[in-house]
């Protein structure tokens, strides 16, 4: 409290007190209303987040009827484009229908395997024990259920796919496989409106077809999007006839991109969990904005049905494969190299010191003079880049170059091993190809894993060389192979003419070499970049390993017409 001093005061302290008085309560005025603001303030504030989180919560509660009215209005505009396919093909050949010893009448095991009919004979008896004669009218006028079960006929094949509206004149992509062997085919509208399929042009590469009918009115189409802006995560719809049940609709995401589902195949696949079953076949996959992202093509399953994963071909490869259908009828020209090529995986990487696991090695040359090695290119090669961009692996490369017109030229940059040493450096070099034509599926000669299927016996009495004692050791490694040294007369023998190295001789089941595709028949020539012409070569490539280093085995066989080249990456582990 303000106290006066004792004995009065003067007029001018009268007046200073008064003055502070007056400022004093001024600014508790000041801090009266400045408190009252700031309390309006902050409950406005309150009221306005909680206003906010509200609209967010019903917001988020909103969430699942908004993405279905999504679903409902994509399917409306996509439907009417959608058509059901059925197909017949050639019926079987007719069957003769015998009695079977024990009384029963029914097809040999022969002819319900090859359909084939067979001639009269002494075999084919009636119930009544009658040999059946063309002039005999008893036996072909009284006998009506005899002659029921004479011959047995099946009815033809009926198949059912599903496919798309591309062009409002009628043209209607789907599936090779939907179509392929068809003597008849149905396309219904969406209407119900039956019309007959005419096959305009087939593409067994790509498993696409394209059809076309004429309805006599411009139909409704779809689309054809930019798959490769598609992301994984992205929802999608697939539309088609699974078992025949027209105009079926089932919604998922995009579970990977570029997904390679066969070996040999160059199409990459979007995996979609949409639910895909037979009939799905040749139907669109479409994104949220209602464009055609790819074509329901396959599924992996134990079950012959759907089991979470199924594929499409991109529609970037569809639209490729749709033009040239089109415009040059029953043929795709694509790109091409001549040579067979193998992804550069980790182990390739570290035994040949690469920066990273990219690239495609030139594994094998069939043919001399395709375009590849007629411009250069050899066997061990690793191709880097195409036309200055960067390829991931093999089958890149592949599909880029089956994608550029036949008769242009390209620049391949690539790297070679000019010096063959195991801490050698690649020399990077370029060189130019003019692109050639890929051959069709049926004539051109493929290999699915590293060697070939049907290998040679080897039941030789040739002198065989036990592992070497690296693998014997309990605490190493096996490789698991029986080795012998490539002789002159036994390269001679099994065509080998000209070739050195070690021959398998057999192959443990279960060790590393089976696991990583090695057979027997196989020549050994190289050992990470280290030429093995003998078993003390070998066994001192062994000798250096240790468990989690990369093994690259360069390898030669006979395939039954030429010796063919191939390259095996594993771990020793």
């Amino acid at each position: 409290m303000l106290r006066l001093p004792e004995g009065g005061t003067t007029d001018a302290e009268k007046a200073i007190l008064h003055k502070l008085r007056v400022w004093i309560a001024a600014l508790a005025v000041a801090c009266l209303v400045c408190g009252m603001g700031l309390g309006a303030l902050l409950a406005g504030r309150s009221s306005v987040v909680a206003q906010n989180d509200g609209q967010s919560r019903e917001q988020i509660a909103r969430a699942p009827e908004a993405l279905s009215a999504s679903f409902a209005e994509i399917a409306r505009r996509v439907e009417p484009a959608v058509v059901n396919i059925d197909t017949v093909t050639a019926a079987p050949r007719i069957g003769r229908v015998r009695q079977k010893p024990d009384g029963t009448f029914g097809m040999d095991d022969e002819e319900e395997e090859n359909g084939d009919t067979p001639k009269q004979g002494e075999g084919d008896k009636t119930p009544d024990g009658k040999t059946p004669d063309k002039d005999d009218k008893e036996n072909n006028s009284d006998n009506n259920l005899f002659e029921m079960f004479r011959r047995q006929i099946n009815p033809a094949p009926r198949g059912v796919g599903s496919g798309f509206i591309v062009d409002s004149k009628g043209y209607i992509l789907t599936n090779n496989h939907v179509i392929d062997g068809a003597t008849s085919i149905t396309v219904q509208l969406e209407d119900g409106t039956e019309l007959r399929g005419r096959v305009v042009g087939r593409d067994a590469e790509s498993d696409l077809a394209v059809l076309k009918v004429d309805a006599g009115r411009e139909l409704p189409t779809l689309k054809l999007g930019d798959s490769s802006a598609c992301e994984v995560g992205d929802w999608v719809l697939a539309i088609g006839s699974p078992f025949g049940l027209r105009q079926t609709v089932t919604a998922g995401i995009v579970s990977t991109k570029d997904r390679q589902a066969e070996s040999g195949q160059i199409v990459r696949f979007i995996q979609t969990d949409a639910a895909i079953n037979r009939g799905n076949s040749g139907g669109p996959l479409v994104n949220m904005r209602g464009e055609v992202i790819g074509v329901n093509s396959q599924i992996a399953t134990s079950t012959g049905d759907y089991n979470g994963i199924g594929f499409a071909v991109p529609s970037n490869e569809a639209t490729f494969v749709y033009k040239q259908l089109t415009a040059e009828g029953n043929r795709v020209r694509r790109g091409y190299l001549g040579i067979v090529l193998q992804p550069v995986r980790g182990e390739f990487a570290r035994v040949y010191n690469l920066p990273e696991a990219k690239g495609a090695i030139v594994a094998d040359i069939p043919d001399r003079e395709a375009p590849a090695p007629r411009a250069g290119l050899q066997v061990g090669d690793v191709i880097t880049e195409i036309n200055g961009q960067t390829i991931k692996d093999s089958l890149e490369l592949i599909n880029k170059v089956a994608a550029t017109p036949v008769g242009n030229t390209i620049q391949l940059t690539y790297l070679r091993d000019t010096e063959g040493g195991a801490t050698s450096k690649l020399e990077r070099r370029t060189v130019s190809v003019m692109l050639g034509e890929r051959p069709a599926t049926s004539t051109r000669r493929t290999r699915r894993g590293n060697l070939p299927p049907g290998h040679p016996t080897l039941d030789e009495p040739e002198a065989e060389t036990p592992a070497p004692s690296a693998d014997a050791a309990p605490a190493r490694p096996r490789m698991g192979l029986r080795l012998s040294e490539l002789t002159p007369q036994l390269a001679n023998e099994r065509n080998l003419k000209g070739l050195r190295g070690l021959l398998v001789r057999d192959v443990e089941d279960g060790g590393l070499a089976d696991s990583a595709g090695v057979r027997s028949g196989t020549i050994i020539q190289r050992i990470n970049r280290a030429p093995v012409n003998s078993m003390t070569d070998f066994e001192r490539a062994i000798a250096a390993l240790k468990p989690g280093d990369a093994i690259v085995l360069n390898v030669a066989f006979y395939d039954g017409e030429r010796v063919v080249y191939n390259i095996v990456q594993f771990t020793f582990q």
